[in-house]
């Protein structure tokens, strides 16, 4: 018999009837929300995350969510009260997209490195100019080197999901940084699909006591100054900003694993199980591979499993936490194929590539063999990937084989001639 108490011991997963609704992936992320039990929420609607803003309000009028809303004049007031609120210890959450990811861009930096356990929803949306409203993932992909977390999301069901595992994440004392979710803008945020809700009760004995903000909890009878100038004037000003930086990327690099147990504990307790970094699909065997992220991966599974009847051997790789970048889980995935296709939904302009696949660059240098890769750019401003873009990208990927040099020259442009 196991040395753990039975008091210690995850509760099984039970046996009672399935509770299944069909609902859009943004209102999956207000559900997702409300079964966390936030102390505040502040928000400003924007396309395509407004529906979500809807929700959440419904979900207070209702008397099914328990939570402070602030309407906020803008996204940068929205984030500044969210982080007063943080920092007195309340569990806080938000969420938008493209140009109101952009203004509140002071905040948000800021967030990150007073290490602020905030949980925000992205919506992802492509550039606002030439002006689009549409889908994409160019707007989560700008703030990749900010310091928050980043976790994409396939699935309507994971939306919801990942939402709550992410307050966990967050407010893990080795973590004690702020989350993004990131949802594919048009295709996840009014996509509908049938979820099952967990109950209330299985997430509250998943999270546990709230412990937001343990180590700097704002307190009238204990004054403090909060992220205050590290000056040099007795020389220790640089001395502090490295030892806060150096924390935040131990926090970042901590997250990896943190993240991996609150996936495994959501499975045991919940029964639904999701890989937490990276997951591998029909890899066992392959000799080539897709790399995707994000609601894209569907249909290329439907492309991979359509070459494998075909007598191909073929697999895929879907990236779910981008930031801190999974190197040592993405190594191991890419330990015996020998061509690799990576699939962006936005562009890296300093590289003329997708910002996946120039991170993806660094892992192959780490490889010990020569692996040849290409980059493929497609479902800029809501256009559709379709199994007939991936027949493609298996196509060109498979031809690599041929070419052991070769990383890559161009970019290949999926919706260019569509």
């Amino acid at each position: 018999m196991n040395s753990a108490s039975v008091a210690e011991r995850p509760a099984p997963v039970s046996e009672k009837k399935p509770k299944y609704m069909l609902c859009e992936g943004n209102e999956a992320a207000a559900l997702g929300v409300a079964l966390a039990r936030p102390d505040m929420v502040a928000l400003y609607p924007i396309t395509p995350q407004s529906s979500l803003v809807e929700h959440l309000a419904k979900l207070v009028a209702d008397g099914r969510m328990d939570a402070d809303v602030v309407e906020a004049e803008g996204e940068h007031s929205v984030l500044s009260v969210l982080q007063g609120a943080t920092l007195a210890g309340g569990r806080t959450y938000t969420a938008t997209c493209g140009p109101g990811l952009a203004f509140m861009f002071e905040p948000y930096f800021r967030t990150a490195g007073m290490r602020l356990p905030m949980v925000m929803t992205i919506v992802t949306r492509d550039g606002i100019t030439p002006q689009s409203v549409w889908g994409g993932h160019q707007d989560a992909m700008t703030v990749r080197e900010v310091g928050w977390v980043q976790i994409y999301c396939e699935s309507v069901q994971e939306v919801l999901d990942t939402t709550v595992m992410a307050f966990k994440i967050a407010e893990h004392h080795d973590v004690m940084l702020p989350v993004n979710v990131c949802l594919d803008g048009n295709y996840l945020s009014y996509g509908s699909a049938r979820i099952e809700m967990p109950e209330q009760a299985e997430v509250d004995a998943f999270m546990g006591g709230k412990d937001v903000n343990w180590h700097v909890a704002l307190d009238p009878l204990r004054p403090m100054a909060v992220d205050p100038m590290t000056g040099n004037a007795s020389g220790s000003g640089p001395a502090t900003f490295v030892r806060y930086r150096k924390g935040q990327c131990r926090g970042m690099q901590n997250a990896l694993k943190v993240i991996e147990e609150v996936h495994a504990d959501w499975g045991r307790r919940i029964g639904r199980h999701y890989a937490p970094l990276v997951e591998e699909y029909r890899l066992d065997d392959a000799d080539f591979a897709l790399l995707t992220l994000g609601s894209m991966t569907g249909a290329a599974k439907d492309a991979v499993d359509e070459a494998r009847a075909a007598g191909r051997r073929i697999g895929l790789i879907k990236i779910k936490t981008f930031s801190p970048f999974p190197i040592d889980a993405l190594q191991r995935a890419l330990r015996n194929v020998k061509a690799l296709g990576v699939v962006d939904r936005s562009v890296a302009f300093r590289w003329n590539c997708g910002p996946m696949f120039q991170e993806t660059l660094g892992v192959l240098y780490r490889l010990d063999r020569h692996l040849p890769a290409q980059s493929f750019i497609g479902g800029l401003a809501g256009a559709d990937i379709t199994v007939e873009h991936f027949h493609r990208v298996i196509n060109d990927t498979e031809a690599l084989m041929q070419q052991p040099e070769r990383i890559y020259h161009e970019p290949v442009w999926l919706n260019e001639k569509d």
